[in-house]
């Protein structure tokens, strides 16, 4: 069955959203979709319920917030790690295109620091006994693609920071971002070093904040709205737990051949995408994805953002919204990647590139090894 994104809604993200408690968060997002989509929320017939508890200091955070929120309705909760708010998306277009129902949504509330610090957190995805006493953490494994990166391709410093001032520049127009900074490669060169060669500037914040998107049976979607997001093909994929058994840090190679299941699924080409929404909480993960995702040729990624390539309006716009490097509420990142190119398409983002009709949105989680993808068209 034809699926399509109706809504999207997210909440403005900051480090720390003190004026909200959970539900009041969760109430927020669900609430600016259904306005999106014209919606209330008797509409909706089943919830998907994107959580990593651990984050939030709550156990079963969805039962804290189903009243709040309406979600006194058939409910699924997904955690798969960093992509949990894309495989929240993803389960529940499949709640629609399976038949089961016409109209899903999947939410995601992330309130990093209730009662943890997201770091700890971090620490105890590698695996305990071999690699958890180094103090392992995503910035971490990041700077490993990074030196490796370098060695290899001999990109350089100025290289990332290019990506970092891009995602800056385009988080301005975001109304939504968490970090709203107009910097240049200088400034970010200059930034201390957190882990080398990343510098603050080129590294993530962490967010609280919350994302819903509505998805609807095509028949539904056609009555709801004139220009719906079309889920043209989804994948995922996942690699193996231990960092020691990547044969490289220098290419991301389970995202390759999820890539290409995508593509083939879809029976499109990478150079027939007009738009990316990639999950890369620090600069040198976006240049191993356009690679890897057949968008650059593997050693010149790193040129695209110097070249302006992925500047909105240069030949393939990455992450208009700012991406990760702006706005980063971790699990419920995912979910705001699928809602940003769903809005792409829809001609409605705030960053708009212009004729936008196929987008590309992504999730990476895990020790590296996990990778969601979509592809949304505005073509039926």
């Amino acid at each position: 069955m034809r699926v399509a994104v109706v809504g999207f809604g997210q909440t403005p993200f900051r480090t720390k959203r003190k004026d909200k408690t959970h539900p009041e968060l969760a109430f927020e997002a669900i609430n600016a979709a259904l306005d999106h989509a014209g919606l209330e929320m008797k509409d909706i017939e089943a919830v998907v319920y994107g959580s990593m508890d651990s984050f939030d200091g709550i156990y079963c955070p969805e039962r804290w917030d189903a009243t709040a929120a309406g979600l006194e309705k058939p409910v699924m909760k997904i955690s798969t790690g960093g992509t949990t708010g894309m495989t929240t998306a993803l389960a529940a277009y499949e709640h629609v295109a399976s038949g089961l129902f016409d109209l899903v949504m999947a939410v995601y509330v992330q309130r990093v620091g209730e009662c943890v610090d997201a770091q700890p957190v971090l620490n105890t995805a590698v695996d305990p006994i071999y690699e958890r006493h180094s103090g392992l953490g995503a910035i971490h494994v990041a700077s490993f693609q990074a030196t490796a990166y370098m060695a290899k391709y001999g990109a350089t410093e100025e290289d990332l920071a290019w990506v970092s001032v891009k995602d800056h520049k385009n988080a301005l127009k975001n109304p939504y971002a968490h970090i709203k900074m107009d910097v240049s490669v200088e400034d970010i060169l200059k930034s201390r070093v957190v882990c080398s060669p990343l510098k603050l500037l080129e590294c993530c914040p962490r967010s609280d904040g919350a994302a819903a998107v509505i998805f609807a049976s095509e028949e539904v979607a056609r009555k709801i709205r004139d220009n719906p997001a079309w889920v043209v093909a989804e994948t995922t994929i996942s690699d193996s737990y231990y960092l020691g058994d990547r044969p490289s840090f220098a290419e991301w190679d389970s995202l390759a051949i999820a890539g290409r299941r995508l593509f083939k699924a879809a029976e499109i080409e990478p150079d027939e995408i007009d738009v990316a929404e990639l999950y890369s909480p620090f600069t040198i993960q976006e240049i191993l994805e356009l690679e890897a995702l057949g968008f650059a040729k593997k050693g010149e990624g790193k040129n695209f953002a110097r070249e302006g390539v992925t500047f909105v309006d240069g030949d393939f716009p990455t992450n208009p919204s700012g991406g990760v490097l702006c706005t980063n509420p971790i699990g419920a990142t995912g979910l705001v990647r699928f809602g940003e190119a769903a809005l792409q398409v829809m001609g409605e983002a705030k960053n708009q590139v212009d004729g936008a009709e196929v987008a590309l949105a992504h999730a990476w989680g895990g020790t590296l090894q996990f990778h969601t993808l979509a592809l949304l068209s505005s073509r039926r």
